[in-house]
């Protein structure tokens, strides 16, 4: 099959996706999946109670589907935007989501759970197969779930041996290129190397003084290697490296009355850095009527986000936020593999450990200090000593953050499934305990000289030190029923899904600048205007009720997953920004929210021809939200687009040549929107369509694709957020174009 074909069938979500018989090249056959397949799921996504999709290797690597974004759209009601960076992993689905702290959707590569969202955008090289689940998981998948999971499997070099090339080039001086090799040393014995390159000197300048405001460099390796022991013994390790160098966060203002967006403009670096390391070794033991899994991982996150934070050609404030982060997972499974039995089990215990070290130092600049301290502080004692004014000596001051976060958890779930005839009745529960720890220690250190207290500069200093321990009990069940018939199913499922709870970090030094503006009042001898701020969230809770369909209809022409879901929520995880000049965000929690809605998705294949359909509608609005300042009830849930429409077709032509033997044409639209930016409603981006194009040449082994996306040049936002008072957006990538070949040895 074409690799142009191949884009076509990813983009619609795989309702047959029970066989992944895909083939690396016409010469080089994948053994059917085996080792990579997860033990937490009964049979094919087809079989599941749950809407979920399919991508395989060809069709991911044919339809330059390069990082976890590009699923964005392709899939009913799943929202993955480019904020700025590849810090900034956000994902939403169904209407959950925020853009900070914990992810609403978890993320397994090679079975390994990926804890920090930091580490979730990484360059896709050699994947073998992708599954997207949508709706909460979490009965067995556990934290971070609510919203679906993302299963990564690489390609295993006990079902593939060879060399692989793949070399990508295209407008903004975009370039990748990646190479493998797979050996099969024994019967028994495989290894794998995988290095890839990406680099790009971006879509947007930075007119303050020229520099590429999103250029990129990003670099990957993975080892992996294989064992089989016996015929029932297996051990696989897959050790991967990821680094990322990038000038980020090319945030635009906007005027929010008019709504014109102009330049990136900040005078001081927005950048991010990362190193990770993540390595992974499951063992597998097939016993004559169940199979045993361990899966223990090791992760190493080090990175470094610098950013000016007034993003405006003036000196405000800068922040630095470094961490360096060590955890280990480890998660034992046991289950059933008699299918003759009409009872199956599943039964695991899972347990985690990390240990974030963060140094977050927020620099007052000039323009910081005589607008937010001087200014703020003549204001406020102007009553009590008319026309005094105040000075500060620093040019410059830091405001100190160190924080330590240590988290640990544990779980135990368990899974029962009874066939009954055509009927298959689930459920399941799983126990799981988490503990989050803190300890901070912030300062700052500046001279100030008011005339009527005193002569001279005076010396402020400001500390605080936060110690908090927080501790989680989630109970979470699972309900389902599954009807079969000769053109599919029917399912029904309850679920309960929670995201964790944890520490607003990014918020201490807007604390420390209110205990430092009050330390400052105190000090002139009057009381000030204490201000609460919550520097901890609450967990995330839900409960899922969804009904479905899965149809292969006209001889397996035409496949359908149809699906609508109601969730009620409470504890909403959303993003806010705290109002007035201020430069922080913060975690909060609405205190209920309901979303409902449909997906359906269509495709239909014949004689050449191909067609796919894809529709996501949600309704996800405030049921219960007063921020202290306004109340939000019946608003709808930033950030979540109401609509999500994927529409693509392709046809392929037999040249009857050998050079090329086959020429392919595609034509694909998708669309979001709306989406409202803010809890008021007030900020919106309205529905937006972008069309693609492709034209593919395959001549044996090797394949040539050209390819254009957004040809319309549409333009349009993927955020917006407020900071000191202003508007910010980030705007989406123009027209973007290239070149990619690729071939197999």
């Amino acid at each position: 099959m074409n690799p142009i074909l191949h884009f076509l069938i990813a983009a619609l979500p795989a309702v047959t996706a029970g066989t992944d018989a895909d083939s690396v090249s016409s010469h080089h056959s994948l053994a059917p999946i085996e080792v990579t397949a997860t033990i937490k799921q009964q049979g094919i996504l087809f079989d599941q109670p749950l809407a979920g999709n399919s991508f395989n290797m060809t069709r991911m690597e044919s339809g330059g589907i390069t990082t976890q974004k590009d699923f964005s759209l392709a899939t009913p009601n799943l929202y993955m935007p480019d904020y700025g960076s590849r810090m900034t992993s956000t994902i939403y689905v169904r209407g959950i989501g925020a853009r900070m702290e914990q992810p609403s959707m978890g993320l397994y590569l090679d079975n390994v759970p990926i804890l920090n969202k930091n580490n979730y955008e990484f360059d896709f090289y050699d994947i073998r197969r992708t599954d997207i689940l949508r709706g909460p998981q979490c009965t067995l998948y556990g934290r971070n779930s609510i919203g679906g999971v993302i299963n990564i499997f690489t390609l295993s070099p006990l079902d593939f041996q060879g060399v692989r090339v793949y070399a990508g080039y295209g407008n903004g001086n975009t370039a990748d290129v990646r190479a493998s090799v797979y050996r099969r040393e024994t019967e028994h014995f495989g290894w794998s190397l995988a290095v890839g390159h990406h680099s790009s000197d971006g879509f947007f300048t930075n007119v303050y003084d020229g520099s590429h405001a999103d250029k990129i460099l990003s670099e990957g390796i993975r080892n992996r290697l294989q064992w089989k022991l016996s015929e029932r013994l297996f051990i696989d390790n897959t050790l991967s490296f990821n680094y990322v160098k990038q000038n980020g966060f090319a945030y635009a203002y906007i005027d929010p009355e008019t709504g014109t967006v102009g330049e990136v403009n900040h005078n001081d670096p927005c950048k991010y850095d990362r190193t990770g390391i993540i390595n992974g070794t499951t063992v597998r033991y097939d016993g004559a009527r169940f199979r045993f899994q361990s899966v223990t991982s090791y992760q190493y996150m080090n990175d470094r986000m610098t950013m000016d934070q007034d993003f405006l050609p003036i000196s405000m404030f800068t922040l630095v936020q470094a961490q360096k982060e060590h955890a280990v997972t480890q998660e034992l499974l046991f289950r059933s593999i008699d299918d003759n039995r009409k009872w199956q089990w599943l039964a695991g215990a899972f347990g985690f450990y990390k240990h974030n070290r963060m140094d977050a130092p927020v620099t007052f600049k000039k323009d910081g200090i005589d607008e937010l301290i001087v200014a703020n502080t003549n204001k406020y004692m102007d009553p009590f000593y008319p026309g005094a004014v105040m000075s500060v000596q620093e040019e410059e001051f830091v405001i100190s953050s160190e924080f330590k976060l240590p988290t640990y958890g544990f779980a135990a779930f368990h899974q029962s499934s009874v066939d009954l005839g055509r009927w298959r009745l689930t459920a399941g529960v799983r126990f799981d305990y988490e503990h989050v720890g803190l300890s901070s220690d912030n300062s700052s250190r500046f001279h100030y000289h008011y005339p009527p207290v005193g002569d001279g500069y005076n010396l402020l200093t400001s500390e605080m030190n936060t110690r908090e321990s927080l501790s989680y009990l989630e109970i979470l069940p699972k309900f389902s029923a599954m009807y079969h018939f000769t053109h599919g199913n029917l399912y029904a499922t309850v679920t309960r899904g929670y995201k964790a709870g944890g520490v607003n970090t990014q918020i201490f030094s807007e604390v420390l600048q209110s205990r430092m503006r009050n330390d400052l009042i105190r000090d002139l001898g009057q009381r000030p205007n204490e201000q609460h701020i919550d520097i901890t969230y609450e967990p995330e809770s839900n409960w899922n009720y969804e009904a479905g369909a899965h149809l292969n209809l006209w001889e397996n022409r035409l496949q359908m997953v149809v699906a609508g879901f109601y969730i009620d929520s409470r504890n909403q995880q959303i993003t806010v920004f705290p109002p007035g000049q201020s430069t922080g965000r913060m975690m909060s929690n609405a205190g209920k929210s309901r979303s409902y809605g449909a997906e359906i998705t269509a495709g239909y294949n014949h004689n050449g021809l191909r067609v796919d359909l894809s529709y996501g509608f949600t309704d996800a609005r405030f049921v219960e939200y007063h921020d202290n300042h306004t109340d939000h009830k019946g608003n709808k849930v930033p950030y979540a687009p109401r609509n999500t429409v994927y529409a693509a077709g392709e046809y392929g032509i037999a040249t009857g040549t050998g050079f090329p033997d086959r020429i392919f044409l595609r034509l694909d639209w998708r669309g979001a929107g709306k989406m409202y930016w803010n809890e008021a409603n007030t900020m919106s981006q309205g529905f937006y369509g972008l069309i693609g194009a492709g034209l593919g040449f395959k001549a044996g082994n090797y394949y040539l694709d050209l390819w254009g996306r957004n040809l319309t040049g549409k333009k349009y936002n993927t955020f917006y957020f407020t900071s000191i008072g202003n508007s910010f957006v980030q705007k989406a990538k123009p027209r973007q174009y290239g070149a990619t070949l690729r071939f197999n040895l």
